[in-house]
């Protein structure tokens, strides 16, 4: 362990980098930055060399870590659209100047997810993630809706390489798009419109230059590269993350459609690969997480990090696939500080393998941290938050209770109908495998989770007495039935899929913690943003009256302004300074 080296002011510093996307000559790269409440796109070139900011106001509205939906290159490569702050699409000269609106979506309504048509004349976007578009970028006609309605929601709109029409993603509630979404077409005189339904769940879908499709596809069981009617590649490795929001982009074709890079998910650990069309050969390129792929002329750029490797833009020569470092987010001196790589578990039970990854510090305490989601997993990625605890002297056990993605589609889908159990019983199932290899024991031993993980983390408190000495949760799910009724559109409908009928009072209250929040007898630490839209900050108030009231010891820290998830720096570092003490009133 590399004691003292990490603190909390490296992780709040620096800035985060996504969205890197090659302009169509190869010679520039634009990434979103953001740093503070400040964003920014920004050029570097595809070779290397000084960064320049490019966008002034309105701020571009970034996408999160591997996804995007931020901007767009137009193919002459002298601008980009994207999308502001303010809702709308706007033009952005490149190398610089002021911007130029585009749209004019309406007061409280967004366009995001825009996409450059091959003429270069109009852009396609996405707006409130319901309706697709198609705007006129010299404004010379009036906008056309592309979609029928029929969609609950839309993603990613992208035009035919003819540019007579686009596709994009769709699908309707109660499903979300990993459970099931297809790629719907519409050419853009209105005449022809087709939806295409696959066997499970479709997202990214793209267009060769001869006109095949392109998209990632769990038909067989894993979220693989698709290429017309079949798998590009067929293995158990997911190709791809969960769709929780546009742009996200883990493949790309070369500029004549015979390579196609791809990310790979091998338990948790990533790297990049790339196929030859004709003979499905794969060549495995690079270890490290890496998303957010373009590639143009001779270069694939991408978004990249890893346990020990702090988060960068890279650019690739297609050639030799020799690796050059673009730009770099966290502050200098993680480099370092000889951060870990976890070691895989798994853990055996009702015939099932359950997944986790363990970050050893080997001092006898453990912090099991469980994920948000549920349908979705902590990759092995620079995770500073992590790092951190561990160079505290504490292992970090990430377990992957089903419901979890990167292990194939029955392992996510079997959270189906079990939400509020099953996730909680592995959890506790995996800890219990964690004690009985003394790795540490109950009373060092502290469950920490946010969303979904504080509904896990709370069940596990619970419903399985004596496996922790205390919890802490952020902004936690502790009513499943209001998420229902209060929570944002794009998760409102999730618990009917992971719960049931909303008529099943009984099943809704019993996965609830808050029905049986005078069962945990053990310290909680809780936070909470007062504006959160995701899960209202009401419920976890009643949550704690409810322990307070059976006599727990509970302690609540409300954050004004902060959502899901919280922005502060001020914020940011009251959640380790809080985490610190209550790690150490409850273990020492």
């Amino acid at each position: 362990m590399s004691g003292g080296v990490i603190t909390i002011e490296m992780c709040l510093a620096g800035r985060e980098l996504t969205e890197p996307k090659l302009s169509p000559d190869g010679r520039l790269v634009a990434f979103v930055v953001r740093w503070g409440g400040n964003a920014a796109i920004a050029t570097v070139p595809g070779d290397g060399g000084p960064e320049r900011l490019v966008t002034t106001e309105p701020a571009p509205a970034p996408g999160r870590g591997l996804g995007g939906g931020c901007f767009a290159w137009c193919p002459s490569g002298d601008s980009l659209v994207y999308a502001g702050r303010d809702g709308n699409l706007w033009s952005q000269p490149v190398p610089g100047g002021p911007a130029r609106r585009i749209s004019d979506v309406g007061e409280g309504r967004r366009a995001e997810a825009p996409a450059v048509t091959p003429d270069g004349t109009s852009v396609v976007a996405i707006v409130d993630q319901a309706e697709v578009w198609r705007w006129w970028i010299d404004g010379s006609s009036s906008p056309q809706r592309l979609d029928d309605g029929s969609a609950d929601f839309v993603f990613d709109p992208w035009p035919t390489p003819c540019g007579s029409g686009a596709v994009w993603q769709a699908w309707n509630v109660p499903d979300m798009p990993w459970d099931a979404a297809r790629v719907e077409r519409m050419t853009f005189d209105g005449q022809n419109r087709d939806e295409f339904h696959p066997a499970g769940a479709l997202q990214q879908p793209r267009i060769m230059p001869d006109g095949t499709g392109l998209c990632v596809r769990d038909d067989t069981g894993w979220n693989n590269v698709w290429l017309g009617d079949a798998p590009l590649v067929d293995e158990p490795f997911e190709h791809a993350g969960p769709t929780w929001g546009t742009g996200q982009r883990s493949f790309a074709a070369s500029p004549g459609g015979d390579r196609v890079a791809f990310t790979r998910n091998e338990g948790g650990f990533g790297r990049l690969c790339v196929v030859d069309v004709a003979t499905r050969a794969v060549t495995e390129v690079a270890r490290g997480v890496h998303g957010q792929l373009t590639w143009a002329g001779d270069r694939v750029v991408a978004l990249r990090s890893g346990a020990r490797t702090p988060t960068q833009i890279v650019s690739y020569d297609t050639a030799a696939w020799e690796r050059t470092v673009l730009a770099i987010g966290p502050v200098a001196g993680w480099e370092q500080a000889d951060l870990p790589e976890p070691e895989i578990v798994e853990v055996a039970i009702d015939g099932a393998v359950l997944h986790a990854r363990r970050y050893v510090a080997g001092e006898g305490r453990t912090l099991c941290w469980v994920h948000g989601g549920p349908t979705d997993q902590w990759q092995v990625e620079f995770l500073p938050r992590i790092a951190y605890w561990w160079s505290q002297g504490y292992d970090v056990l990430v377990p992957d209770p089903r419901g979890s993605t990167g292990h194939g589609r029955w392992y996510q889908q079997a959270l189906q109908g079990e939400w509020g159990r099953l996730d909680v019983d592995d959890t506790a199932a995996i800890l219990v495998e964690s004690h009985r290899r003394g790795w540490s024991t109950p009373a060092r031993t502290v469950v920490i989770g946010s969303s979904s993980g504080g509904l896990a983390v709370l069940g596990v408190l619970g419903l399985h007495d004596g496996l922790a000495a205390g919890g802490a949760v952020l902004y936690p799910v502790t009513d499943l039935t209001v998420l229902t009724d209060e929570s944002h559109r794009f998760e409102a409908h999730y618990p009917l899929r992971l719960v049931g009928p909303l008529d099943d009072v009984a099943t809704y209250r019993e996965r609830s913690p808050i029905s049986y929040a005078d069962r945990i007898d053990v310290p909680l630490l809780v936070m909470h943003g007062d504006a959160d839209p995701v899960v209202p900050l009401s419920s976890t108030l009643d949550f704690v009256d409810r322990v307070r009231d059976a006599g727990g010891e509970i302690e609540l820290h409300v954050f004004e302004g902060e959502g899901h998830g919280f922005r502060s720096p001020a914020n940011r570092r009251a959640d380790f300074e809080l985490t610190a003490a209550f790690l150490a009133r409850v273990i020492g």
